[in-house]
């Protein structure tokens, strides 16, 4: 029994493996001409890449599920208040610190 799962994973990593060559080959074949050599054919390939890069860009954009404004204006009011709190507990804890640097130096500070 296990060796049948362990071969229907094997033909399908196996067909997968052939499907991802065949997309290969494809690209390879709309490619085009022969890429040039060195610096001349990174400058030559930048529109092609610059283009292909917006386009999966576009793609990617229209698969985001943006969020609503009530959703914005909750996770904006959590932010600041957030924001509110830890900027009065560091102040606090910066001021204990101080006071005790402070008595510190008050105390023990002079021989």
């Amino acid at each position: 029994m296990m060796g049948a799962g362990r071969e229907q994973i094997a033909g399908e990593t196996t067909r997968k493996m052939s499907q991802a060559t065949r997309v290969r080959d494809e690209q390879v074949a709309r490619s085009g001409p022969a890429p040039l050599p060195g610096v001349f054919g990174r400058v030559a390939e930048w529109p092609r890449r610059a283009r292909q890069f917006l386009r999966e860009t576009r793609n990617q954009m229209r698969l985001v599920t943006w969020p609503g404004g009530r959703e914005v204006y909750s996770t904006t009011i959590v932010v600041v208040v957030t924001v509110a709190f830890f900027a009065l507990f560091f102040w606090i804890v910066d001021g204990g610190f101080s006071y005790a640097g402070q008595w510190v130096l008050t105390h023990f500070g002079q021989h």
